[in-house]
């Protein structure tokens, strides 16, 4: 397991590497001058260059993405151009937010596909599994904005069940943080569960009509047994892994749903930051999503060796 980990934590790193070079080089190529929307439109010259060579963008494109680099390794990300605060100190504010929406929209996904994925694979080809067929189909077809504002409409305006926008810390109570993302998560989540329950349905069907339970069922095991003990733990396997995949998904959504619920998580940030062409943030963004969704792989991993011991077993062999 040790030298699983340390592999995979290496191409951690790599990808973060990669990540941030592109991210970098990336940034090169949006139009504009920052040192001119900083300076104002009726700057001179001069005062235009001063403000360049205080950013450092007079200098080669290596050495201000190492100097960019080795600041951001150190937990350095940065002065915003727009208001010369902290990148760092601005994500800290606004990724709890985009954080807990997707860790709630997760949630929501796997109370949706867990259920509905077995319940198809009980019955391959079936009405109920017709019907959930049908109901995903229509969930990815549905624009996630428009579930946002039925939702509102319906449980915020029109019966005023939860709150229609805003967000409230855990530090206000857990009753408020979690009316606050309702809404959102479950727009969110919708669309998340699609694939989960897709690939569970799949896999389970394939594992229930194996012939190990075949046995298990002619030995008189219980229905519910035979698929707690021998067929849930083999069919997770692309379930878990179809989660891990959805991290970085649930981050792109958060533009939309956080743009619609008024929530003030990094999706927000993003859009007003394009805007702004204020690019240390927009890097620090990227970094940052880019690192969730690293952590996300990576705990997928740990999670399918636990679910495939025999995988570990043959590689320590």
């Amino acid at each position: 397991m040790a030298i699983f980990l340390v592999k995979r934590l290496a191409g951690a790193l790599v990808v973060l590497f990669v990540v941030s070079v592109i991210t970098f080089g990336l940034s090169l190529l949006i139009p504009g001058d920052p040192a001119i929307h900083i300076a104002g439109e009726h700057a001179t010259r001069e005062e235009i260059a001063a403000v360049r060579t205080g950013l450092g963008l007079d200098q080669p494109v290596a050495v201000r993405y190492l100097s960019w680099a080795g600041a951001a390794v150190t937990g350095d990300l940065g002065t915003s151009l727009y208001n010369s605060q902290p990148v760092t100190e601005i994500l800290m504010e606004r990724l709890p937010v985009t954080l807990s929406l997707a860790m709630a929209a997760m949630a929501v996904a796997v109370l949706i596909s867990l259920p509905l994925g077995t319940l198809a694979a009980l019955r391959p080809g079936g009405r109920l599994d017709r019907v959930i067929s049908s109901g995903t189909a229509l969930a990815v077809a549905t624009p996630s904005f428009w579930l946002g504002l039925m939702l509102i409409l319906a449980l915020a305006i029109t019966v005023p069940v939860f709150p229609a926008t805003g967000f409230r810390p855990l530090t206000d109570g857990a009753g408020a943080f979690a009316a606050h993302l309702a809404l959102p998560a479950l727009t969110l989540g919708v669309a998340a569960a699609v694939e989960p329950t897709r690939q569970l349905r799949a896999a389970l069907a394939d594992v229930l009509d194996t012939d190990y339970v075949r046995t298990a069922r002619a030995k008189g095991l219980l229905p519910f047994t035979v698929l707690r003990k021998h067929a849930v733990r083999n069919a997770a396997v692309p379930f878990v892994t179809v989660l891990g995949l959805e991290t970085g998904q649930l981050l792109g959504g958060a533009v939309v749903v956080e743009a619609v619920f008024g929530l003030p998580g990094l999706g927000t940030l993003a859009e007003s930051t394009v805007t702004r062409q204020d690019l240390p943030v927009l890097q620090g963004i990227v970094i940052t999503s880019t690192v969730v969704v690293v952590a996300a792989n990576l705990a997928v991993d740990l999670a399918y060796r636990w679910l495939t011991p025999g995988a570990q077993t043959g590689a320590a062999a």
